[in-house]
């Protein structure tokens, strides 16, 4: 959720960063647990370790001479690379582009000799997408009983090719990347000017412009140098909690008002828990505080220069325990030191700046939390601590809000359904939820619900709308926070029907394009768009893509829809999932496919074992092809039907394409 300001150049920009950062990240924190065991690893086990173990530090030799591997080695050089590369393909292109991905990093790990991140990095989102697009190729072309043996072979030549274009192209450029950085970092080091770098790196840390620095750069440089002298002063650059707890101390002593009440929840979460973000909108509240933050910044890297003191992998996240874990036995006294100076540095400066002000830092904190997450693009953990109290904070009362999907056609309609239904339940007859194309958006709207991978998109066509992301359409616990707040507001307005206040009837067709609310479905209207010959209560593929195809399939049976519009159906898969939560898909064409839409109608498939979408069971998959409005009465059936679990249950017994009707409420009729 976020309240912006018109797009600019800098706002693309900065979001451009956020994206690539947040790209790179998702490579790397999903695999944190990895690196934290390679990290208590080598701690313990290494020969200057807590517990020196040679068969498992890999140092030393047995009895027949041969030198021990150990576990800290190959981990380092081969586990932790392929689990970024697959990662980052996954990311690109699911399973087979992480397996491609993977398979490509292999060249960049032999022909380097060194641990290869950045190298993962690269060819990981590289064999990923150059899999899909030699896919593609040849897509909807193979013979019948021919799929698997080209699919296999297909990754199998490309990913042998990616490793060779990896070990003999590739490994040589990361490699002199990596020396000339290492050399950099050492550069800094020696001539004590590493310090300096907190100028740039806590700042970031506010604006969300981190990721790419952290994950890209200072995670596999300090990798590497850990493996090579046992820890890293990078590790603890940006992960320090010492600045963020300084400025919150500072609020909790000479602060005013919201900000003063809610900073030791805030610090306690900060330093034990290790979510940073908790401070920012203290910080933007207060600008002139980023001051502090630089200085506690510098203070706990030079405290860290001056004693060698560093960790032997990421604390993720930022959390003092999370440091403590990872620091090297040698680096106690250190590490410690680094974070009480950063924070104490942190802390007098801000106590300086927050007494010298008329306001003592008694802003609006709800304002800050806001500014934050359309920064951050996204929802923030720190909104539902600082915000509101519910999690979605707003400074203008809400009366319209728009559900927003790519196509404006599926997703959106069925989480408009859920939306609806719980609010007009709250009693809340004067709000109106609609669903709309996010290209079709207008600044018109109080509020925007939509997924979380959509959310920059939103506000640049809703600058003054708060945006409130979701990760599950049917069952997102944002849906009771919107009710939450809409039950705070002074509703003094009875308006009997959803729309237009006043009017006990539906709004004509001019009044609803005034107000930007679609004509509301009358069933009495509606044409059979859904079929008992489109239901299939025995689906007969077992993967995503065949699922779509299948769904695809009885759309064009049904005389809805050409092959172009089942192509876009994988299209639009791949950019923001049609996973709805509760066991059901509803995959459907992108916005640009409508045009090859030749009527509506919606398809039902069940499953007897349940189909891995992206990652998530789905025992149900409904097809969808919108022309105009016809198909959002059912849509909405169907969103009531699966919000109630005895409705599902139902489904899965159903043993008559009949019985599927009658649970959808016979919209057909």
């Amino acid at each position: 959720m976020s309240t912006t300001a018109a797009p600019s150049r800098l706002h693309t920009a900065r979001a451009g960063v956020q994206k690539f950062g947040t790209f790179l990240s998702g490579m790397i924190m999903p695999n944190i647990g990895a690196f934290i065991a390679w990290g208590l690893i080598t701690a313990l086990f290494i020969e200057k370790g807590f517990i020196p173990v040679p068969e498992l530090g890999g140092f030393g030799a047995g009895p027949d001479g041969k030198p021990y591997t150990g576990l800290v080695g190959p981990m380092i050089t081969y586990l932790l690379p392929l689990l970024i590369a697959y990662t980052g393909g996954k990311m690109v292109y699911d399973v087979r582009g992480g397996v491609v991905g993977a398979i490509g990093t292999m060249g960049v790990i032999v022909g380097a000799g060194i641990p290869m991140f950045i190298g993962a990095m690269i060819m990981g989102p590289l064999g990923g997408w150059t899999m899909k697009k030699i896919d593609a190729i040849w897509d909807g072309k193979i013979r019948p009983g021919f799929e698997m043996l080209v699919n296999n072979f297909a990754a199998g030549i490309w990913g042998a090719l990616l490793a060779l274009l990896g070990f003999f192209g590739i490994a040589p450029l990361v490699q002199a990347f990596s020396t000339a950085a290492g050399n950099v970092v050492q550069f800094l080091v020696n001539n004590g000017i590493l310090p300096l770098t907190s100028i740039l790196i806590e700042p970031a840390k506010v604006l969300f412009l981190n990721n790419a620095i952290n994950h890209g750069v200072l995670t596999p440089l300090g990798t590497q140098q850990s493996l090579e002298q046992g820890k890293s002063i990078l590790f603890l650059l940006e992960a320090n909690p010492g600045p963020g707890l300084g400025v919150l101390l500072a609020y909790m002593f000479f602060g005013r008002g919201a900000a003063k009440a809610s900073a030791p929840g805030a610090a306690l979460i900060h330093f034990i828990g290790g979510i940073h973000e908790i401070y920012f909108p203290y910080v933007l509240m207060k600008p002139i505080l980023i001051l502090a933050t630089i200085g506690g910044g510098m203070t706990g890297i030079a405290t860290l220069a001056v004693t060698h003191s560093g960790l032997v992998a990421p604390a993720a996240p930022g959390s003092i325990i999370a440091v403590l874990a990872q620091t090297a036995r040698d680096s106690y006294f250190g590490v410690i030191l680094s974070v009480i100076l950063a924070c104490a540095v942190s802390f007098v400066i801000a106590s300086v700046i927050l007494r010298a002000s008329k306001d003592r830092g008694e802003g609006d904190l709800a304002a800050a939390t806001s500014q934050m997450e359309s920064m951050k693009g996204r929802k923030s953990m720190a909104s539902s601590l600082l915000g509101a109290g519910g999690g979605v904070a707003t400074a203008t009362e809400i009366k319209k809000i728009v559900f927003a999907c790519d196509a404006g056609m599926g997703s959106s309609a069925m989480g408009a359904s859920v939306l609806r239904n719980k609010i007009r339940a709250a009693g809340h007859k004067d709000v109106t939820v609609v669903n709309q194309a996010i290209a079709n958006l207008t600044d018109t709207y109080d509020m925007v619900v939509v997924h979380q991978d959509l959310a920059l998109r939103a506000e640049e066509k809703t600058p003054s709308a708060q945006i409130v992301t979701v990760d599950n359409f049917m069952g997102s616990p944002k849906y009771d926070e919107i009710v939450d707040l809409l039950n705070e507001q002074d509703a003094t307005e009875d308006v009997p029907f959803d729309g237009v206040a006043g009017k006990t009837e539906p709004p004509s067709e001019s009044e609803a394009a005034a107000s930007h609310v679609p004509v509301p479905h009358r069933h009495a209207e509606t044409p059979n768009v859904l079929r008992r010959e489109s239901i299939v209560l025995t689906g007969s593929v077992a993967d995503m893509a065949g699922a779509i195809d299948e769904a695809g399939r009885l759309l064009k049976e049904a005389g809805a829809v050409d092959d172009a519009y089942v192509a876009s159906m994988h299209e639009r898969e791949t950019s923001v999932s049609t996973y709805m939560g509760n066991f059901l898909a509803i995959p459907h064409g992108t916005n640009e496919a409508k045009d090859h839409i030749q009527a509506s109608a919606v398809t039902f498939v069940r499953y007897d074992e349940p189909v891995d979408w992206k990652g998530k069971p789905v025992k149900f998959v409904v097809g969808i092809a919108g022309k105009g409005k016809e198909h959002l009465g059912i849509l909405a059936k169907i969103a009531k039907v699966f919000g109630d679990k005895e409705q599902v249950a139902r489904l899965e017994s159903a043993t008559t394409a009949d019985e599927v009707l009658d649970i959808f409420g016979k919209v057909n009729a």
